[in-house]
């Protein structure tokens, strides 16, 4: 072993979990299979465990979670969240446990639609001296049009807006100890981890892999994405507010070309034909306005939550190690 090589990790397979009562027990079976087979080529420490954080779940996740646990007490953990704060959060959970008592995490969601078998690159690349490596989708094919098509609006309407963000990459990544506690630096509320991690710096690296069709249904929806998306701009980004003020701008150009083009008429007796233009002119600029007060005012309703400082996320049962902190 080349000795600038790290030794074989402490992991934690830190998956947030939400009503995954019906693929969970499929899905910790299968993180298990594959962590042994990182353990056994010697990628893995073998203190490794699966880390499992329930979103306050309405159905069974949590009982799942709980009797995994009980089978492999070492190798299944689990964190129970009080309510429902949401993926970005819950997976902040998981994060903050692995960075007290892990060497590094690899977060993945439950529906193990992401390709398992790269976590070997992952763990190779930590061991090289990377801090943070990146799953990143070489291709869409397997999507669907309408999924493939909001997908690539929201990478491209992030990098518009100027968050840093890598394309397609979702939260399936790696963070050592020392990645994991820059993350802890960062206490906004409103998360985006996707647009938080790439500020982090440290050394980075990108594992490509294709994504395989499968039957299971992610929870994110359009509207979910559409949210997140929002989240990441609003979070990352005053442009929204820039581009306001420059439509202004352009309008009131606009404006004075109009009262020229007035005055022209004016002066040469063209008759002005009822008010169609005054009343869309009226419309528009109305419009205009009540977007420009609507975009500052979620700015400000974003500032309103973050100088409140309520807790992150409030965890209700720990099973495996110590309550982490929010």
């Amino acid at each position: 072993m080349n000795m600038e090589e790290r030794p074989a990790p402490k992991l934690y397979l830190t998956v947030p979990c939400y009503n995954e009562g019906s693929i969970l027990r499929d899905s910790l079976r299968t993180l298990l299979e594959k962590l042994a087979q990182l353990q056994a080529a010697g990628l893995a420490g073998v203190q490794s465990a699966v880390l499992c954080i329930d979103d306050g779940s309405a159905d069974d996740t949590w009982a799942i979670i709980a009797e995994a646990h009980r089978q492999a007490p070492t190798r299944v953990l689990g964190i129970k969240l009080s309510a429902n704060c949401g993926h970005q959060k819950a997976l902040l959970a998981g994060l903050m446990k692995a960075k007290e008592e892990a060497d590094c995490a690899i977060s993945i969601d439950a529906d193990l639609q992401d390709d398992i078998d790269v976590l070997d690159d992952f763990l190779r690349e930590y061991r090289l001296g990377v801090d943070i490596v990146y799953g990143v989708r070489s291709d869409r094919s397997s999507d669907s049009l309408p999924k493939r098509l909001s997908a690539e609006g929201f990478y491209h309407l992030m990098a518009l807006m100027g968050a840093k963000v890598i394309f397609n990459h979702a939260d399936y990544r790696l963070m050592s100890r020392q990645a994991l506690q820059a993350l802890s630096e960062y206490r906004e509320v409103n998360l985006f981890l996707r647009g938080i991690v790439p500020l982090i710096g440290l050394r980075q690296s990108i594992v490509s892999y294709a994504r395989k069709a499968t039957a299971r249904k992610t929870h994110y929806t359009l509207k979910k994405m559409l949210i997140l998306a929002w989240d990441g701009v609003s979070s990352f980004s005053i442009r929204p507010i820039r581009m306001i003020s420059l439509l202004g701008l352009l309008v009131m150009a606009a404006s004075f070309l109009f009262i020229l083009w007035y005055l022209y008429i004016k002066w040469t007796g063209a008759a002005v034909a009822g008010w169609t233009t005054l009343v869309i002119l009226i419309l528009a600029l109305g419009s205009l306005q009540l977007l420009g007060i609507g975009l500052i005012g979620e700015y400000i309703g974003k500032i309103y939550l973050e100088v409140k400082r309520r807790p992150r996320y409030i965890v209700e049962d720990v099973l495996g190690g110590e309550e982490p902190r929010a």
